[in-house]
């Protein structure tokens, strides 16, 4: 985003352009953004979200709550609320520290309620991170993970006998290394690799969506059945790459485990993610089907904050092409990636409202001496500070502005990376800044 301009009053007027106006409007398409225009719309809120697309296509499509704190220390949580309570007693402007943990677990029910209405259900742990396979051979842990990866995490803990499948053609996913990293841990596992039915040639490199899209239909899953059917064996369970559908994809599990017989998990694959599109999508058709609007690959260009606590915004494709007028605004355009913070010579910036950035003091301190140390680097916990409304904070540590909020990766005092707290930042942040906004409507 480039730099806006910041004009109060109501004298100075945009370019005649299309108008509009809502309650709240969400900038971003993340996760943090779409649990916003979720949370809001179905409380009946006049919701609009604008945004390009979000990080979701790089999603594995598992949810973190947390994994690792202190990250210096690499400790790992097996029970993640546990760690959250440490985390707020260890970091006290954590995002984590400005809610509650039943409001944390609301946000994560609510979210899980509308997917599975959506026909993507998540599965829990109970109170604990499951472990599940990853393409790398390895192992992740995670705090929920889609309904189609359940059976990976029990096949894992039993080293049950068990097929992993990979394609002909799909790039970054290889059943050799997942077997070659993991098979003398699980001795019962085995690889194998059959040509991907429908218009492929075996030289032909395909991405994990499209061949999502093709086993939608019917005649291709008879060519994978007819294909896979002799590598069984006496396997107990199989694993296959997530490319099993897309927005059918609950039908096409339900009717590859009944031909196969046996469980069948998905292993996440490499971006662009097939489960981080399908939850971008299922969240999606939850925010319309609450009546929330998306102005999708649009952005904000322009930001207005009106005497009265409001704001009028610039939107457009590249120039302003509509004005939307709203009571209040949620921030969740993350960090480098996403657009929300940008680096220069000096110093790091939020690129709409120009909020102070909670930063090291001088760019030599922005990383630590150790390239992929564990720990990290300074910078990864740099971002906007807020109040305990989620309100971003001005330079004199007040609220920037009234009805201004921010959630997700934009936040401060938080490397959600390391942490493997990203989801629960996203969604927990985002349950409270709508809670907020709505009570200052």
């Amino acid at each position: 985003m480039r730099k806006v301009r910041h004009r109060k009053g109501k004298k100075d007027k945009m370019p005649a352009v299309k108008t509009d106006q809502c309650e709240l409007l969400v900038i971003g398409q993340g996760l943090a953004g779409l649990a916003a225009a979720l949370f809001a719309s179905s409380r009946g809120v006049s919701t609009i979200q604008v945004g390009r697309t979000g990080g979701l296509v790089f999603s594995s499509g598992l949810m973190d709550l947390l994994g690792i704190h202190p990250v210096e220390e690499q400790r790992a949580w097996s029970n993640p609320w546990e760690g959250v309570k440490a985390l707020c007693r260890d970091i006290p402007h954590h995002p984590y520290a400005y809610t509650t943990q039943a409001r944390i677990r609301a946000a994560f029910d609510e979210i899980f309620v509308a997917l599975e209405k959506e026909g993507l259900p998540y599965v829990r742990g109970q109170a604990l991170n499951m472990d599940t396979p990853t393409p790398l051979g390895t192992v992740r842990s995670a705090y929920a993970m889609p309904w189609s990866m359940r059976a990976g995490v029990d096949a894992l803990r039993r080293k049950a006998p068990c097929l992993v499948l990979d394609f002909e053609g799909l790039i970054d996913f290889s059943a050799q290394q997942i077997k070659a990293t993991m098979g003398q841990a699980w001795p019962a596992l085995r690889a194998g690799r059959v040509p991907f039915p429908g218009a492929f040639s075996s030289s032909e490199l395909v991405t994990g969506d499209v061949l999502a899209q093709q086993l939608e239909s019917p005649k291709n899953r008879d060519l994978l059945v007819q294909a896979i059917t002799p590598l069984l064996g006496h396997a107990e369970v199989l694993g296959m790459p997530a490319v099993l559908g897309l927005s059918r994809h609950h039908e096409v599990v339900q009717d590859l485990e009944r031909r196969f017989d046996v469980p069948l998990f998905e292993i996440p694959t490499m971006p662009v993610s097939v489960p981080g599109l399908r939850l971008r999508d299922a969240l999606t058709r939850a925010i319309q089907a609450n009546g929330g609007r998306q102005l999708a690959q649009h952005r904000v260009i322009e930001v207005r904050p009106v005497n009265d606590g409001t704001f009028r915004l610039g939107i457009g494709y590249r120039d302003v092409d509509q004005e939307v007028h709203a009571r209040a605004v949620i921030l969740a355009t993350g960090r480098f990636a996403g657009g929300g913070l940008r680096a220069d010579r000096r110093g790091i910036r939020e690129t709409l409202f120009d909020l102070p950035v909670k930063q090291p003091e001088s760019r030599e301190t922005w990383h630590g001496k150790v390239f992929l140390g564990v720990k990290g680097h300074p910078v990864n916990r740099a971002g906007l500070e807020v109040d305990n409304r989620f309100r971003p904070l001005n330079r004199h540590g007040g609220p920037a502005f009234r009805r201004l909020f921010a959630a997700g990766s934009i936040l401060a005092h938080q490397d959600w990376v390391r942490m493997k707290c990203g989801a629960g930042v996203a969604l927990a942040s985002a349950y409270a800044a709508v809670r907020h906004a709505l009570s200052e409507a």
